[in-house]
């Protein structure tokens, strides 16, 4: 007789869904330091002979020579950004390619230096002397270009400025920012605030896309220009990790402590401050093109122009609400429902007299019921611990952060290989048979390191992704496949294998057919590609 194979997935699934309501993101609550500085030359300056050696390598040995001499990458006059994204394009995984990029930011601190002595504990300057070290992310004329093309609203898309005599202005009127009323804003004194330049740069999005890989949270951006002389934002703190890129021009920054421990990590961006109540700047120094600033969430900073220069930057920004603390609000819910169900000293009711005893308006008594009373919890919160849900509070804050992300930006390979790149179906006015066939031994992966991901729905199991999220943000509702149960395996082997190819012969999946079924229903959605570009029928 056979035996029914179970899904490692459906296993867990069983002890996950007990508390699919606690779970659901849209249940659960929300809502003098030593600063180093660091120099080096761009990463983007090499010969032309080092970049195509580059080019010409894969996988683990592409990323570790882009990592290695990236600060010499574009030497010659005609290198970019855009040479170093293509060079990346060559590397063949997504996570290499998140960490190469994230190392040519930072540029000459290294990762592991910089998340074990700098993140989250104190502010970075990384000086250059390469005005030209970012050129090719954004500029003044791109900004230009979009308020002609683009359809940039003020207050959604853009804001208009000021801070003067200590007060914050926003002069906002209302419909779309045309050039021409926009330069008069900034020629008038006024400072330009672009919220989602991803939705309006490519290389803005390619950039972000490829960066949300490497924090495994949402990222962000805004683009900054303000006039010569002028300030166009009060001191303030924000709920980011904050990369300020200076693009153009100059600009000068303070940057002081958390006040308190309350706000050292603050999980909310702060009101604006009077220059009186935030005391002395750690940190106060004039950013030029190519430098880098970072400082963590809770440090409050303020940057003006010199009357010599306007400046241009992008702040660019990760791990906005991305705590423990965040993970254990969908965590203890879900714990306590369950630790309830299955546990009776959870059920058990409380003292009749506790309201005499217990609350605010008893906590000054010297009562010893209030000991005892104490205790009892203390033994319950740590019995919690062992019904927490770990990995489906994870999941959860996993779907959260695919909804978040911006769509990839696919490789010239990505789109040959996958579905976006299939022969079109309509010649001479007829619709012509040219659907391309998966085989057995056709060779597949997801198209992303990070791109899709299984999680537990109550009863279903779903592939959550983001091949067909927008630029704006939130624009799309979250986006996911139903996966059948016999097909868990399948795809939890796709997930686990990435960035190797395998064959659809080697899925786990019970039958032959049901190896091309997942594949081609994979294929269809754009979530997978082939080696090898599909040949029609």
């Amino acid at each position: 007789m056979e035996t029914k194979r179970v899904s490692a997935f459906e296993l867990y699934r069983s002890l996950s869904s007990a508390v699919p309501v606690a779970l659901n993101a849209q249940d659960v609550g929300a809502k003098k330091k030593k600063v180093k500085v660091q120099n080096g030359p761009s990463p983007l300056t090499s010969k032309k002979t080092k970049r195509k050696r580059v080019e010409k390598r894969h996988g683990k040995h592409a990323k570790k020579e882009l990592v290695e001499n990236a600060r010499d990458m574009q030497e010659d006059e005609t290198s970019s950004l855009d040479s170093f994204l293509t060079s990346l394009s060559k590397v063949n995984s997504s996570r290499q390619r998140a960490s190469a990029l994230f190392h040519w930011l930072i540029n000459p601190v290294s990762s592991e230096n910089f998340f074990r002595d700098t993140w989250e504990k104190k502010p970075l300057l990384v000086r250059r002397q390469k005005p030209d070290y970012y050129h090719g992310l954004f500029s003044t004329t791109e900004f230009d270009r979009i308020l002609r093309t683009d359809n940039v609203q003020f207050g959604v898309n853009l804001d208009v400025t000021s801070y003067s005599n200590g007060k914050r202005k926003t002069h906002n009127p209302p419909g779309r920012a045309l050039s021409c009323s926009v330069w008069k804003y900034y020629e008038s004194g006024c400072s330009l605030r672009l919220l989602n330049p991803q939705a309006f740069s490519s290389t803005v999005w390619n950039v972000l896309s490829i960066l949300q890989e490497m924090f495994g949270s949402m990222v962000g951006a805004n683009i900054y220009l303000t006039p010569a002389g002028t300030q166009g934002f009060a001191p303030h703190y924000d709920d980011i990790e904050a990369f300020v890129v200076q693009l153009e021009g100059k600009k000068h920054w303070r940057v002081y402590s958390p006040r308190s421990d309350e706000e050292t990590l603050s999980l909310v961006s702060s009101p604006n401050f009077s220059q009186s109540v935030i005391g002395k700047p750690i940190m106060e120094v004039v950013l030029e093109a190519g430098d880098l600033l970072y400082f963590p969430r809770g440090f409050i900073h303020q940057g003006d122009c010199l009357p010599d220069a306007h400046s241009l930057h992008i702040t660019i920004s990760s791990y906005q609400r991305n705590s423990w603390g965040d993970l254990l609000m969908k965590m203890v819910p879900a714990a306590l429902e369950m630790a309830m169900e299955e546990d009776v000293e959870f059920r058990k009711g409380l003292p009749l007299d506790y309201l005499s005893y217990m609350g605010v308006q008893n906590s000054e008594k010297n009562d010893p019921r209030r000991v005892e009373f104490q205790k009892r919890v203390d033994s319950l919160m740590k019995k919690l611990a062992a019904y927490a849900p770990v990995d489906a509070a994870v999941d959860q804050k996993a779907r959260e952060f695919l909804h978040d992300c911006l769509p990839p930006v696919l490789t010239p390979d990505e789109k040959t290989t996958s579905v976006f790149g299939a022969p079109a179906r309509w010649e001479d006015g007829e619709v012509v048979d040219v659907e391309a066939q998966i085989r057995a031994q056709t060779r597949i992966r997801f198209i992303r390191g990070g791109i899709a991901r299984l999680c537990s729905n109550g009863e279903d199991v779903l592939l959550c992704h983001t091949i067909e999220n927008s630029r704006v943000y939130h624009k799309e509702e979250p986006k996911s496949l139903e996966i059948k149960s016999e097909y868990t395996d399948a795809v939890e082997f796709l997930i686990h294998s990435y960035p190797k190819f395998v064959t659809v012969a080697s899925l786990p999946c019970d039958t032959a057919e049901d190896k091309v079924l997942l594949a081609e229903m994979l294929y269809e959605q754009g979530l997978i590609h082939t080696s090898e570009p599909l040949q029609p029928k």
